[in-house]
């Protein structure tokens, strides 16, 4: 059984007398530690899609279940709950609290778990280790890079031990070479801990290191490369991002 089951889910939105359509009767199974890049141009519903499957918004039609909890059907009060606990959000612009320290901010998902101080601890302290960044837990926002801010939001998103991560344009704000290494970074933790990531970018060769990638065009999804995807390409980009992040700790992201 798929862990994300998205079945014939339609959004549309209004403007005035116009009626936007982004997703249309889209259908995808997603597998339990599947890495999945969507991409497509500006306003086709790639965030719309991230959204609906993150509960953060809801289908005009359609159905989406996560590890059997059709979450469509869920009021606002058991979203929210079923977030906290099940869901990890890396944003583009980090959307880190600026008067927090590293550690604080990972540790908010865990403020809606019910667990104690010394297990959240814990948890903030693995996380920091997994992003290569202990040594800054005491720091702010405004004294890390762009790439360490990320990597603390990246931290935030996997602390809850979430079933799915959902990364919006994640190194949309970066230069390349802290691109490179977030996107190795994204990369290493999914293996390691088996989470299910989506990740939406109009970054290709970003893109090409998923599992398998997609596009979105006039309100439908197509599968593009990867699993399953007769393309007949290799894929040097993959090799380079997984070069940079088994050869370096990330440090200067």
């Amino acid at each position: 059984m798929p862990l994300i089951e998205i079945d014939h889910v339609t959004k549309q939105y209004h403007k005035g007398d116009e009626t936007i359509t982004p997703l249309r009767e889209v259908t995808l199974n997603i597998e339990q530690g599947e890495f999945l890049s969507l991409m497509g141009a500006s306003g086709t519903g790639k965030s719309t899609l991230l959204n609906l499957i993150a509960s953060i918004d809801k289908p005009d039609s359609g159905r989406i279940t996560v590890d059997g909890t059709e979450i469509t059907q869920l009021s606002r009060t058991k979203l929210a709950q079923w977030r906290a606990a099940n869901l990890g959000y890396i944003f583009q612009t980090h959307n880190l609290v600026p008067v927090l320290t590293a550690y604080e901010n990972i540790e908010l998902p865990l403020l809606l778990l019910p667990i104690n101080r010394s297990e959240r601890r814990k948890r903030i302290e693995i996380a920091l280790r997994a992003v290569d960044l202990l040594d800054r837990a005491d720091h702010y926002p405004r004294q890390m890079s762009g790439g360490q801010e990320q990597r603390v939001g990246i931290a935030r998103a996997i602390v809850a031990h979430p079933k799915v991560v959902v990364a919006d344009e994640p190194t949309g704000d970066l230069d390349p070479d802290s691109s490179s290494q977030i996107l190795g970074l994204l990369k290493r933790l999914k293996e390691q801990l088996d989470v299910t990531l989506l990740m939406v970018t109009h970054d290709a060769a970003a893109a090409e290191i998923a599992d398998k990638q997609f596009h979105l065009d006039h309100g439908k999804l197509v599968q593009t490369g990867g699993t399953d995807f007769a393309s007949g390409t290799s894929d040097p980009v993959e090799s380079k991002l997984t070069s940079n992040a088994t050869s370096s700790p990330l440090e200067n992201a």
